[in-house]
């Protein structure tokens, strides 16, 4: 058996393992749902690329994508996540397309939209890291397929922001750290999150970390200054419920402080 054979079928081992460990959880259906042979294909191939050395268990599973632990040939922490063709919201995930000048013109099969979305996703990230925002760095795509730096370890992946509880002092700057964020997406990377909240906001190491920018858009998409309103509005509510932080005025003037001239 040649090196490469043995790495195949060492690697479809692994999957195999990775199904049989989804076919016994509560949501059984993900399996044939996730793990379709394009995507098992796809895998390898980013195996075999040495992005992938092995892959683990669900960290998150839901209706767009699900999640899962992996590792790197250096034995890094890394997270793949795979869009689920049959279930995402296809019509949602097209307007968010169109009105974005870079895949604007993407038409066709549900699974090239998707494949789009996952490239910008992928670009999203990038653009924000170049910034300053604090994101999970993206590695690789492949199709429906982005790998990126795990958020924590495979053991403790970080929490979102909804699911923590800060002293007073480490509230204030978590809400002014996401501010600054938001400032550098929107006057430095030409960007709006579009979906920012405590469910998209990691808590990792005292800091925290902009999470899934698959919906974000350039501002030139037609929805971009409502987008970020919603935003705005979003973070206000959630610090001002839990923690009596924060307003939509005190972002707004984050965001004319920071703008580029």
């Amino acid at each position: 058996m040649t090196e490469e054979s043995k790495r195949q079928r060492e690697f479809e081992a692994r999957i195999d393992l990775v199904r049989e460990r989804i076919k016994d959880s509560d949501d059984f259906k993900v399996h044939d749902e996730v793990f379709d042979r394009r995507v098992l294909m796809d895998l390898y191939a980013l195996a075999k690329k040495g992005v992938i050395a092995s892959l683990g268990g669900a960290v998150s599973t839901g209706k767009e994508a699900n999640i899962f632990r992996a590792k790197g040939e250096d034995g890094t922490d890394l997270a793949v996540k795979i869009y689920r063709i049959n279930t995402s919201n296809f019509k949602a995930m097209q307007d968010y397309l169109l009105g974005d000048p870079r895949f604007g013109s993407i038409k066709g099969t549900k699974r090239a939209v998707i494949a789009a979305w996952t490239r910008k996703e992928f670009r999203n990230l990038k653009r924000a890291g170049e910034v300053g925002v604090k994101v999970p760095t993206p590695l690789a795509m492949r199709e429906n397929i982005l790998v990126m730096e795990m958020v924590g370890d495979s053991e403790n992946p970080a929490p979102q922001l909804r699911d923590v509880t800060l002293e007073p002092e480490d509230a204030q700057m978590a809400f002014e750290k996401i501010v600054e964020y938001v400032s550098l997406l929107y006057n430095r990377a030409n960007l709006v999150h579009a979906d920012l909240s405590e469910f998209n906001i990691l808590y990792h190491n005292g800091e925290p970390v902009i999470i899934d920018m698959g919906q974000s858009v350039t501002l030139e998409h037609p929805m971009a200054r409502s987008f970020l309103e919603r935003d705005i509005s979003n973070l206000a509510r959630y610090f001002k419920k839990k923690y009596s932080i924060g307003s939509e005025e005190a972002i707004k003037e984050r965001l004319r402080a920071g703008k580029v001239s």
